[in-house]
């Protein structure tokens, strides 16, 4: 007997009710987030409140029982113009000038000098306690996005599982029949159907000789029972099939595949480059193309970029979407110390299923897709990553069809382009390249560049893909 039918029903059945449970965590976590969201307001500048309160201590340690200015009394006033003045004037120069008070107080306060120190200090030590307060919100703002962000994430995997169609019946005489011919017995299984039709494949199996076979052997065996295109062993399960049941979790590889390339310039007298890259196929059925350039030149510019990368690249193989990774990055830098260095953030995630590009831009230039219609751009100007609290990244999204290339480069490399409309210069010298290889055409745009000065006059990367269709038989 080559597949023993156990438990399908079975396992169907927990499919069915992990998606359920999954769609209740994220209804949950919503609720977290709203249970946080919307307690405390965020104080942006000091208010109406800590004014009349730093007045009120500096009439306390100074004034004693005089009156002749009722500076506090006045100032306590809805309709009270001159807190405000005072409030803004200490907030633009750091301090309190005598000009700055008014002129009933210069003519009859006679301890002017006393006053106004005493003011100063207590509207530093308000500016102090709101840094802090808005810190302190900066960090409960995060909590609430990793809240919301996960909400989305679980209710995504939720709806994919139940929306899944459960084809094993179709595929599993005939898979239990290619396994076992090759020493293999096949105690159950569940294949799944996806919306974007990835298929993937639960199979608890055993040697049946004493042998081990290795995981992706059997992957391969897989392909050519289905006779469909390549399947993969998924990164969190077993590498190796021995005597003892054990379930393998199996993933159909995409209809496209991408080839890469890339050609950097370190800023002519620094020893390295202050922009970094990476790309990633971390998860199943994607390929991520990822590109920072840091602010400034040199180690430090490059320490801050490859941060970016890395955490934008951990984020995104831990499930979330480019837009939430993004933000979360962008908010990471601005808790992450006083100072602030910040670094553009590009990414290209492209759905090898389906060939959808999904472009997520913080302050990067515009990155630019060849096809048979021409060249085309993608751009969004933007603040850089860890710069305002509120930058939103922008969200572009193109189909990439056989043959198409993706071109993503640093702004070093437009800056070093004549005229005014650099973008547009590009776009024309790459109408007339003809067709090249990803890793022979970031070279030659690279050069073309620096053609114009001779040497790199900042930090320079280009990175290029092209995008192919897969050559796999047809399904049965």
């Amino acid at each position: 007997m080559f597949y023993r039918k156990s438990s399908r029903r079975d396992m169907a059945d927990i499919h069915v009710y992990t998606a359920r449970k999954l769609s209740s965590m994220a209804e949950s976590l919503e609720e977290l987030a709203r249970a946080f969201d919307g307690q405390w307001g965020k104080g942006r500048s000091l208010s109406r409140e800590d004014g009349l309160a730093a007045l009120q201590m500096a009439g306390a340690m100074v004034c004693g029982d005089c009156s002749k200015c009722n500076l506090y009394s006045d100032s306590e006033k809805e309709d009270s113009y001159y807190l405000y003045y005072l409030l803004r004037a200490f907030e633009q120069k750091g301090n309190v000038d005598f000009e700055d008070m008014p002129r009933l107080f210069r003519e009859t306060c006679g301890r002017q000098t006393d006053y106004v120190g005493q003011l100063n200090r207590n509207l530093g030590r308000a500016t102090m306690n709101l840094t802090w307060k808005n810190r302190f919100l900066e960090s409960r703002d995060t909590v609430i996005t990793q809240f919301r962000e996960l909400a989305v994430i679980l209710e995504e995997f939720a709806r994919q599982m139940e929306a899944a169609a459960d084809v094993t019946a179709q595929v599993e005489q005939t898979v239990g029949r290619a396994f076992y011919r090759q020493h293999m017995i096949v105690d159950h299984m569940l294949m799944l159907e996806y919306d974007n039709s990835r298929r993937e494949a639960f199979i608890t199996v055993k040697t049946n000789n004493g042998r081990c076979v290795m995981s992706k052997d059997a992957a391969a065996l897989l392909e050519e029972a289905l006779d469909s295109r390549p399947w993969t062993v998924a990164r969190d399960s077993r590498a190796v099939i021995n005597r003892q049941f054990s379930t393998v979790r199996f993933i159909e590889e995409g209809a496209y595949r991408i080839m890469w390339g890339v050609a950097r310039a370190a800023k002519n007298g620094e020893a390295v480059s202050g922009d970094n890259y990476a790309v990633s196929r971390s998860t199943p059925g994607q390929a991520v193309m990822s590109l920072s350039d840091g602010m400034g030149s040199g180690e430090e510019a490059a320490r801050e970029s490859r941060k970016v990368v890395e955490l934008a690249e951990q984020l995104l193989a831990a499930g979330y979407t480019p837009r939430a990774a993004l933000k979360l990055v962008n908010t990471v830098l601005l808790l992450s110390g006083e100072e602030q260095h910040p670094a553009t953030v590009d990414l290209c995630c492209i759905d090898l299923y389906t060939g959808v590009l999904e472009a997520m831009k913080l302050g990067a230039v515009a990155t630019y897709i060849l096809n048979e219609g021409g060249v085309e751009l993608l751009e969004a100007g933007q603040a850089p990553a860890g710069a305002l609290e509120q930058a939103e990244p922008v969200l572009l999204t193109r189909k990439l069809w056989e043959d198409n290339r993706v071109i993503m480069v640093s702004d070093g490399v437009l800056e070093a382009l004549p005229g005014e409309n650099k973008e547009q210069v590009m776009k024309e010298y790459l109408e007339d390249v003809p067709g090249r290889t990803p890793q022979e055409l970031a070279d030659q745009i690279l050069e073309f560049a620096m053609s114009f000065s001779g040497e790199a006059r900042d930090d320079m990367t280009v990175l290029a893909a092209g995008v192919w269709k897969k050559d796999a038989g047809l399904r049965k």
